[in-house]
């Protein structure tokens, strides 16, 4: 070949590559011009500081509506609303990015047609104190071991109250004596008091109160230790709407979040004696009251669990025993304690009726007897199984049945979230096994069991999600990626990713168990998670939970 063919060879081979290039990112552009739904409300974010900012979360709530919905801004630093989540009329605007607030006051007028432009302007804030996370303070706070018994801090309120307190060490111990005779049903909006007084040991709360006294601001007025905070979201992490529905009363805690088969979300009230019900289509809101068995005793309910017949069923807590809801009549049936076990500190936070049509029978379990019941829906007659008998008891080694679920034959399953167990009492022979966790005092929690007999758990203390092969009664675990997440429940969705939640850090977790990577979705607000429910229905998969501490339901959709 001469040198003139071989150049113009060279020549044909660069133009095709090139035109093949042109061809590429002409199709990516034609799909991104012709398959982007048209918009309501967009924008770009922007401050002096970073000019485009990537992660910034936009929310969008119209005047007098309950429901808000918000975006995340992508690389270059554009947000947009798709024009079937935004109905015409006015909006608030609000942002979410640490280090950062709005420029002034932002609104937007959405019209019914057309896309609307508002351009946000964020101004640095001077001190990113009253925007971090509990996840965050633990991350900035010296020490470790130290830091460990601060979990217990988070159920009713976050560390910034710790934090930001001026108590010494002596105070501190009184303060966490007191906070010990709350119930568990308790927020900062619904405090509520145990019944039956516990006692904290003067050494433990000492302990506890002088490394608090040297995070707080009982010595100094400014911390002397370093605010870490979290990155905000990149890539994948911006590609989701999430849509947060507001409830009517502050006061009402939706705990356990679950759909049903018509599309309503159903939930359960930790501190007031309703089970809740929101339409997402409409944002209409029902409440189905029962009567209370203790009325002199805290209030509300945690657990919910459907039967084979799509009734609820709600663990009743202080309350004593677990209570039936008919979805058809509307009614509710209590299922009492007997006297021998209605004792003052008798809890029950677990029900698990999903195969009671079996063989007739509901597990439950009490948390101050560390013990598993049965109810005989037949006769109302409770079973009791100790299934830690035997087995050390101490300080240091608690026990309490948590999380539960059943298989086909109605054998339970159950985390020891006191400890560092995966249980399983047989359900015709009522004998208890025991499957330590790999990580000492893992303390799971909450649980599924998918189709492939593996039940997959949260391990809280040890921040880490397990799963447990029921075949090869073998235990695998995998760390979260953010340190003192303390997930509080997992759920495998259809495409055997992980979901999860936490009542520490304001992010959701999507992590794929095979390859190890995640994702995680930063939350516009203050969110303490509990129960978590994937919709496999929908295409991609819709998570599902209830905020907790601030009445409000929340809902993500990733876009990917």
């Amino acid at each position: 070949m001469g040198i003139g063919a071989a150049r113009s060879a060279l020549v044909g081979i660069i133009f095709a590559a090139s035109f093949g290039a042109l061809l590429s990112v002409s199709g990516a552009f034609a799909e991104l011009l012709f398959d982007t739904p048209d918009l309501a409300l967009t924008g770009r974010v922007t401050s002096s500081q970073e000019g485009a900012m990537e992660g910034v979360l936009v929310s969008a709530q119209r005047t007098g509506s309950p429901v808000s919905v918000t975006v995340v801004t992508n690389q270059a630093g554009r947000y947009s609303f798709p024009v079937d989540r935004l109905t015409p009329g006015h909006y608030a605007l609000r942002i979410r990015a640490i280090g950062y607030e709005l420029d002034g006051p932002a609104a937007a007028d959405v019209a019914a047609k057309g896309t609307v432009t508002a351009d946000l302007a964020l101004r640095k804030v001077d001190d990113i104190a009253s925007q971090m996370t509990s996840t965050e303070w633990l991350i900035s706070m010296p020490g470790a071991e130290q830091k460990r018994p601060l979990i217990e801090c988070m159920s009713c309120h976050t560390l910034e109250r710790v934090v930001r307190s001026k108590f010494t060490a002596d105070e501190f111990v009184g303060v966490l004596k007191r906070m010990a005779n709350y119930a568990n049903n308790s927020t900062m909006q619904k405090v509520q008091a145990r019944v039956a007084e516990r006692e904290v040991p003067d050494d433990r709360a000492r302990r506890v109160g002088e490394y608090l006294a040297t995070v707080n601001l009982s010595k100094r007025d400014r911390w002397d230790y370093e605010l870490k905070a979290l990155p905000r979201p990149t890539g994948t992490a911006t590609r989701v709407i999430i849509t947060e529905y507001d409830m009517p009363r502050s006061t009402i805690a939706p705990h356990d979040v679950r759909t049903d088969a018509d599309g309503f979300i159903w939930y359960s009230n930790f501190v007031e004696p309703y089970l809740g019900r929101l339409d997402p289509r409409t944002g209409a809101h029902a409440e189905f009251a029962y009567n209370l068995p203790k009325p002199n005793f805290p209030a509300g309910a945690l657990a919910l669990e459907p039967d084979h017949d799509g009734n609820w069923w709600l663990a009743m807590m202080f309350q004593g025993g677990v209570m039936k809801f008919d979805t058809r009549t509307k009614t509710f049936r209590h299922y009492p304690l007997p006297a021998e076990l209605d004792s003052d500190t008798a809890q029950q936070s677990m029900v698990m009726p999903r195969q009671s049509h079996v063989d007739g029978k509901v597990w439950t379990n009490d948390v101050n007897t560390h013990s598993i019941l049965r109810l005989d829906l037949a006769t109302g007659a409770y079973e009791r199984v100790d299934p830690f008998q035997g087995m050390p008891i101490g300080v240091n080694r608690q026990h309490s049945p948590y999380g539960m679920t059943a298989d086909k034959d109605n054998n339970l399953y159950f985390m020891d979230f006191g400890d560092e167990s995966v249980g399983r009492v047989d359900a015709k022979t009522f004998r208890a096994t025991i499957y330590p966790t790999p990580t000492s005092h893992s303390r799971p929690r909450r649980t599924m069991l998918d189709d492939k007999r593996r039940l997959w758990f949260a391990e809280f203390a040890a921040n880490k999600l397990g799963m447990f092969d029921l075949d090869h009664e073998s235990i695998k675990e995998w760390d979260v990626p953010t340190p003192h997440t303390y997930p509080y429940d997992v759920y495998l969705d259809r495409n055997g990713e992980l979901w999860s939640g936490s009542m520490s850090n304001d992010r959701v977790l999507r992590f794929d168990p095979q390859t190890g990577k995640s994702i995680e979705y930063l939350l516009p607000r203050q969110t303490n998670i509990r129960r978590i429910f994937i919709d496999n229905t929908t295409t991609p998969v819709t998570f599902w939970a209830g905020n907790n501490h601030h009445a409000a339901i929340l809902k993500i959709e990733p876009l990917d």
